[in-house]
């Protein structure tokens, strides 16, 4: 596989995961806009890339309005010839139980993640679809999107959100032959770092020492290098007949997420009245509700840390 002679962009991609993203693209033959909030952070990760023999040009910008959008689809286009493939990864936190989530915590990260989701993938696709170019859309979605999580209605929102749209683009964009997807990571992150359920294999990944098996392949937990492997096959020309996909991948294992499908039907002549509801509802649909949020085993013994 090669992505000799392709560009990308990489939205949040100054450090962690998407850095990770931009760096496997780059290494697979591709140009990167690198692009981060942060000036000094973006050009250093750019800069890192070249000098593994890549080719990059960071944007300092805030995901999420149209100009930023657009600015990055120009330096692509102006700087490398073109724009392939597009990778939105650039998000924020503002964690916080429902009662206790202000309106512009919401905003923020809805902004981020789902608003600037939304722009750039406009840009890029509207772009490609000019050029004739059968590009390659990759949306970062997360488990929290799919189960929920406490304290994350802003961020369950935009992500679930994400995907809904990466389904909706695949069937928009299949004529031009643009693919999109949504990945599902699950790695050691600024976030993961402060669970204590995750610390050991946090503690083993900052001391470049390998994760224990518990977490790589029981919660398929691991580092983002083990994210972008995924990213650069959805990338190339060997994913071009898989689209509308949600895939999960962390550590050694990989998942096909499945798309919202009825797992009871019923019908009740005349309609579903209170009073058949009541009667039938318990057997009919109640032994079939399901979970909500993620559910992990207990943690082997010699994993176990302290509370801080």
């Amino acid at each position: 596989m090669s992505l000799d002679g392709k560009v990308a962009i990489v939205t949040g991609s100054g450090r962690g995961l998407g850095l990770a993203y931009a760096q496997e693209l780059a290494r697979q033959g591709a140009a990167v806009v690198v692009n981060d909030v942060d000036a000094p952070t973006a050009q250093a990760a750019a800069a890192a890339i070249e000098e593994r023999g890549g080719r990059a040009v960071a944007v300092a910008a805030a995901v999420g309005s149209a100009e930023t959008a657009r600015e990055l689809v120009r330096v692509a286009v102006e700087t490398f010839g073109g724009l392939d493939i597009l990778v939105t990864n650039a998000g924020v936190l503002r964690d916080g139980v429902l009662w206790k989530t202000s309106d512009e915590a919401f905003d923020t990260v809805v902004d981020v993640h789902l608003r600037g989701t939304f722009t750039c993938v406009r840009e890029a696709a509207t772009h490609m679809r000019g050029a004739g170019v059968a590009g390659r859309i990759i949306c970062i979605g997360s488990p929290t999107g799919q189960r929920g999580n406490f304290g994350q209605t802003n961020y369950a929102a935009a992500k679930a959100g994400i995907v809904g749209m990466v389904r909706t683009w695949a069937i928009e964009l299949k004529k031009a032959g643009i693919t999109a997807n949504a990945v599902i990571p699950v790695a050691a992150t600024a976030m993961t770092a402060t669970v204590p359920y995750f610390a050991a294999a946090v503690e083993a990944d900052a001391a470049g020492e390998p994760m224990p098996a518990f977490y790589r392949h029981d919660l398929g937990f691991g580092t983002a290098d083990d994210v972008s492997g995924l990213i650069a096959y959805l990338a190339s020309d060997a994913a071009a007949t898989v689209t509308g996909q949600a895939i999960g991948v962390g550590g050694d294992r990989i998942q096909l997420w499945s798309h919202p499908e009825p797992i009871v039907t019923a019908y009740h002549e005349g309609g579903w009245s209170t009073a058949a509801l009541e009667e039938q509802f318990p057997t009919l649909i109640g032994a079939s509700l399901q979970s909500v949020g993620e559910h992990f085993p207990p943690l082997p013994d010699d994993l176990q840390r302290p509370r801080p």
